[in-house]
């Protein structure tokens, strides 16, 4: 049931995550893990996922010594709930604004007492044991990872009462969509969002949070925003990874002078 990228988290350590985009086999979780990677963004956002492809990879990962986590589209109850019940170890929550978002999805994701959700038996994170009830919804409540995605400058400048609600662990900025969303997209290194950044980080060092960054994967922004303190790092995706290897294979074969 031991939540390893949460572990790390809690120790001020950097944790790797890759998104999971279009593979759809249970081996992507060895293959990540292998590759040097803490945990999998299964994103039901963006991706072709169903609740039972999800399920899958996730309980594999279970096993595999990666944690699963999964990127739901909205704050829909059954859209954490279910993916919960079948694996998963965390969730991400795009575009939350407000505390009394974040405060709504804890409550949707946590069994009582720190939260509402409802319990339906068996769960594979403790590999469907019989455990005592308390034992086992204290358990995964404990090791549940609960993911805010900051995605605006309004919740920039939320990210002090955001960071201080209970249950929420990581602060996660989406880069490309808050650079898009203020217009200028693609400029990471653009001062309102480099506001986002310091916001962000000075909120998850107040309440004790894990402050996290994605969509921005240039090298040198990436080793920047690890110095600054970024911990939670989506460093891209399965797609990505596969595009850029594949290229650079058929480039150097097509170079090749005959």
């Amino acid at each position: 049931m031991k939540n390893e990228t949460k572990k790390k988290s809690l120790e001020g350590k950097v944790t790797l995550g890759v998104g999971v985009r279009v593979a759809k086999s249970v081996e992507i979780g060895m293959a990540m893990k292998a590759s040097g990677y803490d945990w999998l963004f299964i994103d039901t956002e963006h991706g072709p996922f169903n609740l039972e492809t999800a399920t899958q990879i996730s309980t594999a990962a279970l096993t595999q010594g990666i944690t699963p986590i999964v990127r739901v589209a909205s704050l829909e109850p059954h859209l954490s709930t279910r993916i919960l019940d079948c694996g998963a170890q965390g969730i991400v929550l795009p575009h939350v604004n407000t505390a009394e978002e974040a405060r709504e999805f804890v409550l949707i994701c946590k069994f009582p007492p720190e939260g509402g959700r409802s319990h339906g038996g068996g769960l594979p994170h403790a590999a469907f044991s019989a455990l005592p009830p308390n034992e086992l919804l204290s358990g995964v409540n404990r090791e549940m990872l609960l993911v805010a995605m900051i995605e605006t400058p309004e919740a920039g400048e939320q990210a002090d009462e955001i960071a201080a609600v209970n249950g929420i662990d990581v602060l996660l900025i989406g880069t490309n969509d808050l650079s898009t969303g203020m217009g200028i997209a693609g400029q990471h290194d653009h001062p309102r969002v480099n506001l986002v950044y310091e916001q962000v980080l000075a909120a998850c060092k107040k309440h004790g949070k894990t402050p996290g960054m994605g969509g921005s994967y240039a090298p040198d922004m990436l080793e920047r925003r690890i110095k600054e303190g970024m911990r939670f790092i989506l460093s891209g995706s399965d797609l990505s990874f596969m595009v850029a290897a594949a290229k650079r294979q058929s480039e150097m074969i097509r170079s090749i002078e005959i």
